[in-house]
């Protein structure tokens, strides 16, 4: 789960790791946030060779990870977990150093809560999307949806499939079924150009039942009927797309219009985008 986190107006990139239950950040972003320079890459490349024991540490215990960079495409770069941050801060001299060493623990800390309540997690997100300015009808159908979504992978997951690319496949079946198009032809129709926009945050209410509705058939017919290959699965998100499909189809005969929408739900400019990442 890729996240942005802000630390005095500074964009921090995340990922959650949840085999060791911990968070990994960007280095680059966290020299960038303490330091204000300009090339936070530079002033690392420096940091290592100015810091010998700084360099072997940076090797050793910080792996090159998978994010989002600003232009949304997937790079992988140097990231490291709390522990590790507290050791780079060291070789920092930067007055924002305690600050930040505050803003990780509490970080860490509400995760670890998190993950103990997640009622929490809703509650955080529903207070971003608030401050989006999302309506609270929106926010409801929004947060069901994303629970509706991780009940489907983690069925795929039970099944045996963990791989992104498989995931986006199987996506793409049941967007076909449901609304006709595949996901980045829906973000083309609502003039997404950013890879890391959220389709689903620029939905309306319609666009958002129909994707949990054909989502959540999948799943029951996958519990139901346990298939045991990609292919068993893919036909399964078909069939589980097809009765969104059909459902929508009937619904646009009774409206007299299309249920898949150019317009936002939100104007993009007021979204920040990076803040929620669903597979």
């Amino acid at each position: 789960m890729n996240e942005v986190k802000i630390f005095q107006d500074k964009r921090i990139r995340s990922i959650w790791n949840d085999e060791e239950e911990q968070w990994y950040f960007s280095v680059v972003d966290v020299i960038g946030a303490l330091t204000d320079s300009a090339n936070p890459t530079d002033y690392l490349k420096k940091m290592r060779k100015r810091d010998s024991e700084l360099a072997i540490f940076l090797g050793t215990n910080c792996p090159q990870v998978a994010m989002v960079t600003d232009n949304g495409k997937l790079r992988k770069t140097l990231a490291a977990n709390i522990k590790s941050i507290f050791r780079i801060i060291q070789s920092v001299p930067s007055p924002k150093a305690e600050p930040f060493k505050q803003w990780l623990a509490q970080v860490g800390y509400d995760r670890l809560l998190e993950i103990e309540n997640p009622e929490l997690a809703q509650e955080r997100m529903k207070y971003i999307y608030e401050q989006k300015g999302y309506s609270k009808e929106w926010i409801d159908k929004r947060l069901r949806g994303i629970a509706i979504r991780q009940n489907l992978t983690d069925e795929w997951k039970r099944t045996g499939i963990t791989k992104e690319k498989e995931y986006a496949i199987l996506t793409a079946e049941i967007s076909k079924a449901t609304f006709g198009i595949t996901p980045s032809e829906y973000k083309e129709i609502k003039g997404l150009t950013k890879k890391n926009e959220n389709l689903r945050d620029h939905m309306d209410d319609l666009e958002l039942i129909f994707t949990m509705l054909g989502e959540r058939v999948t799943t029951e017919i996958s519990q139901k009927e346990n298939p045991d290959t990609f292919n068993k699965s893919k036909k399964i998100a078909k069939r589980g797309g097809n009765v969104a499909g059909i459902a929508r189809e009937q619904t646009e005969k009774e409206l007299g219009r299309s249920v898949v929408s150019p317009t936002n739900y939100l104007d993009s400019s007021k979204i920040d985008n990076d803040l929620f990442d669903e597979q």
